[in-house]
């Protein structure tokens, strides 16, 4: 996948935002903000899912959370009416950040439109770059974060937040899905949750 000279400074300083994530996670032994580790996952798994995906595509990608540790879940009530209340105005904080980097680098209204479109994941199922991004981000959940929550949330819990991803995946994203290099025990609750296939 090519990387123009803009897409390049956008990458580093979306990558300035999120490297000040107070909230670290190890991996393979060394210590990153969090937020940081995500972006770059995001883009490694597009460019493996989708390796011709648009500069638009990458661009979201990669800021697909950024800054998200200031919104925090806890500033909304903890019922599913403030969970969602607060997925939107992250989706609003995300397209705003993005938006003002973005013209930072020079990027012209169009490009910045389209990134706010994804990043608001408008006409999933529909819209073949919203659904695009809608498995990677499916794909990073299920390889790096669905045993680190499987392990601290009931079976029954883990079951119903497998199948809502599942129905949000298209059929490729399925098939990725199920070539990820999950542990046994992860393939199992997988099975388990989409049933016999």
């Amino acid at each position: 996948m090519s990387i123009s000279d803009q897409l390049q400074h956008a990458f580093t300083l979306f990558d300035a935002a999120n490297k000040e994530d107070p909230n670290t996670e190890v991996f393979q032994g060394k210590t990153y903000p969090k937020e940081l580790l995500y972006a770059q996952r995001m883009t490694e798994q597009l460019n493996t899912f989708a390796p011709n995906a648009s500069e638009v595509l990458q661009l979201t990608a990669r800021c697909q959370h950024i800054r998200r540790w200031e919104i925090t879940r806890d500033s909304f009530e903890m019922n599913r009416e403030g969970y969602l209340r607060w997925r939107q105005e992250l989706k609003k904080f995300h397209v705003k950040k993005a938006a003002s980097i973005l013209e930072q680098v020079g990027y012209p209204e169009e490009v910045i439109k389209k990134v706010g479109f994804l990043l608001e994941k408008k006409q999933l199922k529909k819209n073949k770059e919203t659904q695009t991004l809608e498995d990677v981000i499916c794909l990073v959940f299920l390889e790096y974060y669905f045993e680190p929550f499987a392990a601290k949330h009931p079976e029954e819990k883990t079951i119903d937040i497998l199948q809502k991803t599942w129905r949000k995946m298209s059929d490729k994203g399925h098939a990725a899905a199920l070539k990820l290099p999950l542990s046994e025990v992860s393939l199992q609750l997988v099975s388990r949750a989409i049933g016999p296939r």
